[in-house]
Formats: structure tokens, sequence, C-alpha cells
């Protein structure tokens, strides 16, 4: 028996050289693929909360795509369900207490060289940082045609940014990555990462895009962070920059429409509800309207650095104001940005979108995108003839 598999044993060799001289041999088509367990191509159970899976389609960090297939996954924090009460909250806030502690995603679309890269960042005077849902395409296109379109203005250079997360599922989910993924190429204004984008991720986006500006964009003088649906008056914005004493972005600037004497909504049906569970305390620090702000670079870094030691909360724009509180910095108010709304207009007969009551403010909120549209070539059109400054109230 042993003589005979002694025998048998350099034919099966030769076999199994054969078969893989051949497989070596044959087009890349007729390969075989290793097919791994299910719990190992993809883990099924979706981050409930910001939308995160172990699988990273988009690759590695730095483009918009790579070969590195896994990431790593921010699990549940399962403690959370042992809060008194907990089980009574709505489920958007269950899930954004399960993942809470979550500060890192995949980065999707990146552009590392927005800035000239980060030793040469300081050459940007004025970044427009423009919070857009992978949705909202037709704002983004406006604004790219007026307020936020890349250009010098008073030698000053203005460069965009559109950050976004996902939104969707399944084909849906590919359908709008497939567009930011045009919008990327073709604008090169774009910025994704893979969570999930909704009104209590709103944080979350700017807590991932301070840390990307702390590795690609670190000298930046001066930034305006707003959403899509607001008009900004990009040119008075640089201007009123460029009046200022410390004009270089080295010193602290963190100015909009201040909210004061404000305390957490209460209210379960409320989108601004905020529970026990997530803060105890009556009232919260003055802060901006997130609608939209201007802050210095010096200011960006320094909410960057506190936001590692503080937990996210799911209103943005108070967490702002806890960074800035935790640094012992103020914001102020400024008269021309009117982040809660348009300007109060004098009578009903006049035209709330009038050009004269705009062409002195730096921002105003909740603009649709033919409105941005008519309104930025209406304030630039130099027959435009306004017989008195309007009343504007502060």
């Amino acid at each position: 028996m042993k003589q005979r598999i002694w025998q048998v044993l350099p034919v099966l060799l030769l076999i199994c050289v054969a078969i893989g001289f051949v497989y070596q041999h044959l087009p890349s088509h007729f390969h075989l693929s290793v097919q791994y367990p299910a719990t190992r191509r993809r883990d099924v159970s979706w981050h409930a909360h910001a939308g995160l899976h172990t699988e990273d389609p988009a690759g590695h960090r730095g483009s918009a795509r790579g070969s590195r297939p896994f990431s790593t996954t921010c699990l549940r924090n399962m403690s959370m369900a042992n809060m008194a009460g907990f089980s009574d909250l709505p489920e958007r806030l269950q899930n954004f207490l399960y993942y809470q502690h979550c500060k890192h995603f995949p980065l999707l679309l990146d552009l590392p060289g927005k800035c000239g890269g980060p030793d040469r960042s300081s050459g940007v005077f004025l970044l427009l940082v423009i919070k857009s849902q992978p949705v909202n395409y037709e704002r983004r296109e406006a604004l790219r045609q007026t307020w936020a379109k890349e250009r010098q203005h008073h030698g000053a250079w203005i460069r965009t940014l559109f950050i976004s997360g996902t939104t969707g599922a399944g084909l849906k989910k590919l359908r709008m990555n497939k567009l930011m993924e045009v919008e990327h190429r073709k604008h090169g204004d774009i910025l994704q990462w893979d969570f999930d984008d909704t009104f209590l991720n709103l944080t979350l986006k700017q807590v991932l895009f301070m840390e990307w500006l702390d590795n690609s964009c670190p000298h930046v003088r001066f930034l305006l962070n707003g959403d899509d649906d607001v008009f900004a008056h990009t040119d008075n914005m640089v201007e009123y920059l460029q009046s200022l004493r410390g004009n270089d972005g080295s010193g602290n600037l963190y100015t909009g429409q201040l909210i004061e004497g404000r305390g957490p909504v209460r209210d379960p049906s409320s989108k601004y509800f905020v529970p026990l569970q997530v803060q105890q305390k009556e009232s919260y620090p003055t802060h901006c309207c997130g609608g939209g702000f201007l802050l210095s670079g010096h200011t960006a870094q320094v909410l960057y650095n506190m936001s590692k030691t503080i937990a996210l909360h799911p209103i943005d724009d108070l967490y702002m104001g806890l960074c800035l509180a935790q640094a012992g910095l103020k914001p102020s108010h400024h008269t021309g940005m009117r982040a809660a709304g348009h300007p109060l207009i004098p009578s009903a007969k006049v035209d709330i979108l009038d050009p004269c009551y705009y062409k002195d403010l730096l921002m105003v909120h909740d603009f649709t995108p033919l409105q941005n549209y008519i309104m930025w070539n209406r304030i630039h059109d130099h027959g435009l003839k306004c017989w008195k400054d309007p009343r504007l109230s502060s």
C-alpha cells in the first residue's frame, strides 16, 4: 500500500503543476472569484444613526476610489439603553445616543488640494463652507453661478466647499453618490463622508469638516459656515473682513445672529427636542444661529481642539456654542447676518426681494435657488438706485 502511494505521488504533483500553469495563462474573466462569508463581505447591520457599514466602497482617504475594502465600524453603545426613560424617547434620539461617541467616518470624496495644500492654505482669504444634502443639486448649481462662485474680490481669493453625507439606502444611495461624484469631478467643490445626512447629524458634519480643515486647509484666513438655502453677499463679507484690525485670521472671530437666554426644547414633538438624557441644564450658552456665521481660521482651530473632548449634541449651532464656552470665547452679533430669515420690510406693498434691502447685508437665510439667482444679479446691477438706505431692524 505504501509503495503504491509513493508511486502515485509524483503523478499527482505533475497534475497540480499543470493545472496551475494553465490557470495562470487563462484570460482574467475565467479566473475563479473567492466568495467570502456574508459577514465578512458586508456587515448587514447598518449603523442606525450614521449609516456606517464595514465595507468602504469609496476606498482610502484622499480620493473618490481606492483599494481598501473595509473601514472601521463604530459600534452602538448599548449601555445607553439602561438610561432612565430611554425607551420613551423618539427613535431618532435613541439612535443619536447609541452612536453619540462616533466621530470618525470614511471620506468618500476628498479635495486635499483645495487650498493649494496645507502649507499654502493661507492664500485662501474666505472659504465658503456650505452644508448640503446630496439631493439638493439645484441649490448647489444656483450658488455656483452666484455668490459661491470661486473668484477674487479686492485681491482676496474666495473658495467654495459643499459638505455632505449620504442619503437613502440601496439603489437610491448609489444614485445620489454617483451624482456627487459627477459634481466632484466637474466642479471640484464636494466633500462627502459616509454617514447618514440628517438633521441630528449636522453636528457630526461640522466636526468631520473641522478635522478635514485641520489636515488640508489649516491656515485659511476666514470661513463662512452656512446652509445651502441662504443668500450671502460674499463681496460685502470680504470687504468687512478686510476692514478688521486683525484681518489675517490669526485672532478670534465668531460672528453672526446671536441666540441668547435660550434653553433646551423639551417638547418631544419638536424638531429641536432635547431630552434630559442629552442635556440636564436648562440653559444654553450664547451662540450664533446655525444658518450662517463667520469665523476666523484661528477660531476654527480652537473649536476643533475643543470638539475632541466635548460629546456631540443634536443641535449643531448649540454645539459650536458649547465649544466656544469651553475655550473661554464669546460669539459676537453682526446686524448684517440675518440667519433667522428675511429682513423686516416696512410695508406689504414693498417687494420682499427689493435689492435695496439686501445690498448692504452680509447674509440672509431662507432663499430658493431662483431667489438667489435673481438677488445676486439685481444687487450687481450698475443701474440700481436706492434713494435712501432702508431702515433695517437689528
